[in-house]
């Protein structure tokens, strides 16, 4: 008798002892795992024996004790197989133990049982950030983060993981424009403004990278927009005021420069506004004067007026001289060709006339040219040496009546010998040429 109560106090001694097993302590101060979610249990669930079980694997893992953790969870899957929470409190303790495949099945599984799961989203992008699957944990957490926002420690793990996503597509898209694969470059640049819109320095570098492909209307908008989210971003509007120039919008271009003007001051800024800036007068000038860069020969009077315009300072400046034209009246370009004749810079004939229709050859245009680079040399004694200059002219001798004006044209570096030794004297003149000229000679003219 007296030793079966023995047996049975000591069934009972160890009964007790498994029973204390397993009561789970209670949450630590600090606990052990402070990013992990704690896997509550629906509402519906939250008084059965199942649930409480989940709520002592969460004290045990919270705890440290893993195996105590790993035998609560567990046994509420036996008792109910649904319970997803049980299930995400497993892929948790996986977690902790860095079997990190076991945890990522633990979570998918939760997650396709019940998509809005957030201990179980949260748990996921863990796992996969510990398996160096960034981009896949983003998404994770993000998902989390659209189900319950006020988780600011995902929030902040979701800034970072964006930040560091967006350098590398940043770096990318860098690495394929220097290479020359524009289209790659255009991708990525795509991609990184989808994560930062409001980033004025990446639609700078994609309008760039447009402007390589040739696409000047999708650089133009890519520009436009940096310059709105960076009004100080002068190389934008610097690149605005390029695209405008091009499509011969020259007021937009003034505008675009003029701006960029006022954020970072240059000369050479300052130069191309005075440029454009003639350009919208141009513009505005008689159709017969727009036209003569497109001319395959142009008239003398038509280069009176291109010298008129784009030289109206050196002319004005001359010494005014007197003349009398009788052919020139009710001309469209009576007023620049009175203004260049009575420079000295083109004469009219022995006859009294200026012959306003009448072609110009390149020993026509160097006559004009040794005249303009003779009045500039006044205040600009560098000059001086080309007008007296005898530079080898293959087609021109010395004595030639023409020659010390193309001599002079020729060593001011205005005028071009062709083919590299001949003037070819009596070639007519483009229009583009003659701008192309002129336009030098603006360049000699500038402070």
């Amino acid at each position: 008798m007296g030793g079966r109560r023995l047996t049975l106090a000591v069934a009972v001694t160890m009964l007790a002892a498994a029973c204390a097993t397993r009561t789970a302590p209670p949450l630590p101060t600090v606990l052990t795992y402070p990013d992990f979610i704690y896997p509550a249990v629906p509402r519906e669930l939250a008084s059965t024996r199942q649930a409480l079980r989940v709520d002592e694997g969460w004290r045990f893992l919270q705890n440290d004790d893993l195996a105590g953790a790993e035998r609560e969870f567990v046994a509420a899957l036996k008792g109910s197989p649904g319970l997803y929470p049980a299930r995400a409190g497993s892929g948790y303790v996986a977690l902790a133990r860095q079997a990190l495949t076991e945890a990522l099945a633990a979570f998918d599984a939760v997650v396709q049982a019940a998509p809005a799961y957030v201990p179980a989203l949260v748990g996921r992008g863990q796992t996969l950030l510990a398996m160096q699957r960034e981009a896949e944990a983003l998404k994770a957490l993000e998902a989390a983060l659209a189900v319950e926002p006020a988780l600011a420690d995902v929030r902040r793990r979701v800034d970072v993981l964006r930040f560091r996503g967006l350098q590398e597509v940043i770096e990318a898209a860098r690495a394929a424009a220097a290479a020359g694969r524009l289209d790659e470059a255009e991708r990525a640049y795509a991609q990184a403004l989808g994560a930062s819109p409001e980033s004025a320095f990446l639609y700078r570098e994609r309008g760039q990278t447009a402007r390589r492909r040739g696409e000047a209307s999708a650089a133009l908008s890519h520009f436009r927009r940096a310059a709105e989210l960076d009004p100080t971003d002068a190389s934008s509007l610097v690149q605005i005021g390029e695209l405008l120039e091009m499509q011969r919008d020259f007021s937009g271009a003034e505008a675009a420069y003029r701006r960029a003007f006022s954020v970072e001051p240059a000369a050479e800024l300052g130069a191309r506004i005075a440029e454009v800036a003639a350009r919208v007068r141009e513009a505005r000038l008689p159709a017969q004067f727009r036209a003569i860069e497109a001319a395959a020969r142009i008239a003398r009077g038509e280069l009176a007026a291109l010298l008129g315009v784009r030289l109206e300072e050196t002319i004005r400046e001359a010494p005014a001289q007197e003349v009398v034209m009788t052919d020139v009246g009710g001309h469209w370009a009576a007023s620049w060709i009175t203004q260049v004749a009575r420079a000295g810079v083109m004469e009219p004939f022995a006859n009294h006339t200026f012959q306003p229709d009448g072609p110009v050859t390149r020993a026509d245009l160097a006559g004009a040219v040794s005249r303009l680079v003779a009045l500039l040399a006044v205040r600009r004694p560098e000059l001086r040496p080309s007008l007296s200059a005898k530079p080898r002219i293959a087609d021109m001798p010395p004595g030639h009546l023409s020659y010390p004006a193309a001599a002079a044209a020729v060593a001011s570096g205005v005028m071009s010998l062709v083919d590299g030794d001949r003037f070819e004297t009596a070639r007519p003149v483009s229009g583009r040429e003659a701008a192309d000229v002129v336009g030098r000679v603006r360049a000699l003219a500038a402070p």
